[in-house]
């Protein structure tokens, strides 16, 4: 029903502003720009065309609505594609090795035998995942060993609805972490990049993601333990070991992607601060990445064939990476038509706002509107119009557009919200009003916990 109307919804109005003359101020480019960007807005946010096909409109109407915006240089985008695509190579070869399950199982066995320390465990070894693993593949690791620990405690209280709430919640706060983390972030950093011109590379990112992860997580454990009350009484360590299980010994793939995987990282954080004096000032994130990736079909699996072979790339979101030129295109088309300065011009006025007041108010925007469309869809339709602002304001833009690119993951009350969400859901273990009480509570938590942690970090 939802999807019906939004697509009788875009058409319409993409009719309707077709017919009308553009308003004062605002040239025929950028209002036939702003047609398009209208369509593709409810049709994302209702999901009543698949994501991908929306992101394609660009191409099949700009060019005959005949915007004067003159395309740039696509290289950046390319370079964002590589980037993200070769990130989530790596992240097959994690999944396909084990190594993120190793992790996991490592960090909540440690979690002792308090089932609200063991929640608060549960999460940390989830968010650490889910920093170079997708969320979705997060969840799908973590939560059968969540329901082992559930079944061998056998009690019916807030604990199992924390806990798995916890993993899902988590898996999408540990995504904020580092570039690759989240798809979002991706397309956040590409539009941030491609409306504003500032390079956002995976060590600029990290400083605004990890504080958000060291932070979030703790304190969306603690509101989950409160509001589900989850008992302080321990049970049997021996029991929480048995359903937790053991990675076993080291297997010759993980023996063989673990050090390629802390090559890169080291790459990512190491090399952009040493890259000038050894005579490689060319190098970049995306350069890293398509080596380590490369290597990962090159380099032995031990097992006479190489870590990874073409079919295993199948995993590789290819509809994401269409969706980044698509949501670029709109992006230049509302840049150079002149639409962005136009939409910032008509809210000038924000700028006598204190720009903290702003940002709060933006993020919460972002959230709610996040938790009935999709992350990927928000970031892409939020920014550009960020970027108008900022730039009509003389307002920082860092500290507008990074809470907006963060709050654009941080959806936690509904079921279909996420694929993490959805996994909990589908457990039968949560029902929907404690997903949305819980999540209603982070939710509010992340307001001012994402302005704060931006302005904190931005410059």
């Amino acid at each position: 029903m939802i999807q019906r109307a939004g697509l009788w919804a875009g058409l319409g109005l993409f009719m309707t502003m077709r017919l009308v003359d553009a308003p004062a101020g605002l040239s025929p480019e950028g209002w036939a720009v702003a047609a398009v960007a209208v369509l593709m807005a409810l049709w994302w946010f209702t999901e009543a065309v698949p994501l991908t096909m929306t992101a394609l409109l660009p191409f099949l109407l700009l060019p005959l609505l005949g915007p004067a915006a003159p395309a740039r240089s696509p290289a950046p985008i390319i370079r964002r594609s590589c980037f993200w695509c070769s990130g989530a190579i790596v992240a097959i070869a994690i999944e396909k090795a084990g190594l993120h399950r190793r992790v996991a199982l490592a960090v909540a066995a440690r979690g002792g035998t308090s089932p609200r320390r063991l929640v608060l465990a549960f999460m940390a070894a989830t968010a650490i995942v889910s920093m170079i693993v997708s969320n979705t593949a997060t969840a799908l690791i973590m939560t059968p060993v969540a329901l082992a620990l559930i079944r061998a405690r056998g009690q019916d209280d807030g604990f199992a609805p924390a806990l798995l709430l916890g993993v899902a919640y988590a898996a999408s706060i540990g995504g904020l972490g580092t570039l690759v983390g989240s798809p979002t972030n991706g397309i956040a950093a590409a539009m941030i990049d491609r409306t504003l011109d500032i390079r956002i590379d995976f060590v600029t990112w990290s400083k605004f993601g990890l504080p958000m992860v060291f932070l979030g997580v703790p304190a969306a454990a603690w509101l989950l333990n409160r509001a589900l009350r989850v008992p302080h009484a321990a049970f049997d360590r021996q029991a929480v070991l048995a359903a937790i299980g053991t990675p076993g010994a080291w297997s010759p793939l993980e023996k063989r992607v673990a050090p390629l995987v802390v090559a890169l990282i080291l790459g990512w954080t190491v090399l952009p601060l040493i890259k000038d004096r050894i005579g490689l000032s060319a190098l970049d994130d995306g350069m890293t990445a398509i080596a380590a990736a490369l290597l990962l079909f090159i380099l032995p699996g031990g097992n006479g064939r190489p870590i990874l072979e073409w079919p295993d790339a199948r995993g590789v979101p290819w509809d994401v990476i269409m969706m980044f030129g698509g949501g670029l295109a709109l992006a230049d088309a509302i840049t150079a038509s002149g639409l962005a300065l136009w939409i910032g011009q008509q809210l000038s006025g924000l700028g006598t706002i204190p720009i903290w007041a702003l940002a709060l108010l933006l993020t919460a925007l972002v959230i709610l509107v996040t938790e009935f469309a999709s992350n990927v869809a928000t970031a892409s339709g939020f920014l550009p119009v960020v970027a108008g602002v900022a730039t009509a304001t003389g307002l920082d833009p860092l500290a507008l557009a990074m809470p907006a690119a963060l709050a654009a993951s941080w959806g936690f009350m509904m079921p279909a919200g996420t694929g993490p969400n959805a996994i909990a859901y589908a457990t039968g273990q949560v029902r929907v009003g404690q997903m949305v009480r819980a999540g209603f509570l982070i939710d509010l938590l992340g307001i001012p916990l994402i302005v704060a942690v931006c302005f904190a970090v931005a410059p």
